[in-house]
């Protein structure tokens, strides 16, 4: 029997922590509910999109109705969308459906990212601004969050998502002028604009300075701004020690690269844990308009449910932009070519041997998220974990023949 927590199956340590404390005295002490979220999800209605019972089940959940738009009086012309590519996909993945594809509320969403991106001065060139609606980030959030309530909090993982690209493309990748060198100095700062850092006026100052001179710095901060109107405290806490761990897999990867050394596959698997696609997945709560309780989410068996989706999520972008990364000419490596390497085996058995990394990974996954539907809210975050994974996949797909390919 699955257990979590102290020998306790998932069921009783979920009850036993939403139950609060009980005895003489604690009654002040339970689980305080903020006003906005009902005792247990509510019925599908027009504004609550209805959630599956179980991921783990075969059959694809309803789907949602598409967040309101605002009226449109009050949009501006919208920009180009971006190139429509056809959708295509790696033989043999298994992974959850996508739930929602909305064009025209990708689109809604593309252009108020770029407005924003505009406001906060993110880019250096208009080729950087072309880019980012190439990259279509409207539409990743519009399928990864399919259950969130207003276009405002599909702005606010889509501003989230835009930084934490600013703040890889800027610190981490060459073309912008990223190296590997003195890059854990430059990942702190990029911390301490979602985490502020507290020292005295004259200092507090020039690291304000420092935090306004740089675009991927403006739109982190500004990004946590938005995020922390719509999350609680406990939420945003937690979206700040998932980037702080996903800065981490940043440093473990550019010092292999120092050194081009390809770790072994289990190293490799621990940076993956880290430097994931974690932090988008940990704010499903968020975006979806409830709050995962804090000591619900840290139970063993939430933990390991979503670092199996977020690994997982993450092998799928090893598996689709193993030819991008191939074709740059530069070290680089990702579990087809660790695995190649390892095993001393050609790239194309190498990646039929991911995709079974992979598949196990999003197995493991539904087995844990079937065992933790016992209770409603925890049944809800586990349905967002694997609609973000059916979303992240097709979107991905959607880029086939551009960004990303099927083979090696």
């Amino acid at each position: 029997m699955t257990t979590t927590g102290r020998g306790q199956p998932p069921a009783e340590a979920l009850e036993r922590i939403l139950a609060g404390p009980t005895g003489l005295g604690s009654a002040a002490s339970r689980f305080a509910r903020p006003p906005h979220l009902p005792a247990r999800p509510a019925p599908a209605t027009a504004t609550t999109p209805a959630q599956p019972s179980a991921p783990a089940q075969p059959s694809a959940p309803a789907q949602p109705p598409s967040p309101p738009r605002p009226p449109a009086s009050a949009q501006s012309p919208a920009p180009a969308p971006a190139p429509a590519a056809a959708s295509a996909r790696i033989e043999g993945l298994h992974c959850p459906p996508a739930v929602r594809d909305d064009r025209t509320l990708a689109d809604l969403i593309n252009e108020q990212l770029l407005q924003w991106a505009d406001d906060v001065d993110l880019f250096r060139s208009p080729d950087l601004r072309a880019g980012l609606l190439k990259f279509d980030p409207g539409r990743s959030v519009v399928l990864c969050h399919p259950d969130a309530p207003t276009t405002g909090h599909l702005l606010t993982a889509a501003k989230l998502l835009a930084g934490e690209n600013a703040v890889d493309d800027y610190f981490c990748e060459p073309e912008l002028g990223g190296t590997p060198e003195g890059l854990g100095a430059r990942l702190a700062v990029a911390q301490s604009a979602i985490d502020p850092t507290h020292m005295p006026a004259p200092y507090d100052a020039d690291w304000r300075a420092a935090l306004a001179s740089h675009p991927a710095l403006r739109a982190m901060h500004s990004a946590m701004e938005s995020f922390t109107q719509l999350a609680t405290p406990a939420q945003s806490h937690r979206y700040r020690h998932e980037v702080a761990s996903l800065y981490l897999g940043y440093e473990a990867e550019a010092a292999c690269v120092q050194e081009e050394r390809t770790p072994r596959v289990w190293e490799y698997l621990v940076q993956r844990q880290l430097n994931s696609f974690r932090p988008c997945l940990a704010i499903t709560d968020a975006i979806g308009g409830y709050e995962l309780p804090a000591e619900l989410f840290a139970l063993p068996a939430v933990q390991r449910a979503t670092a199996l989706a977020s690994t997982a999520s993450t092998v799928l972008n090893d598996l689709y932009s193993l030819r991008k990364e191939q074709a740059s000419g530069r070290f680089h490596y990702s579990l087809p070519t660790v695995i190649a390497e390892e095993e001393d085996c050609t790239i194309d058995d190498a990646f039929t041997k991911a995709i079974e990394v992979h598949n196990e990974l999003v197995r493991a996954f539904e087995t844990e998220a079937a065992a933790l539907t016992a209770h409603p809210v925890a049944a809800r975050y586990v349905t967002g974990l694997a609609n973000w994974m059916g979303g992240n996949h097709e979107w991905h797909a959607g880029h086939v023949g551009g960004r990303y390919a099927t083979s090696p």
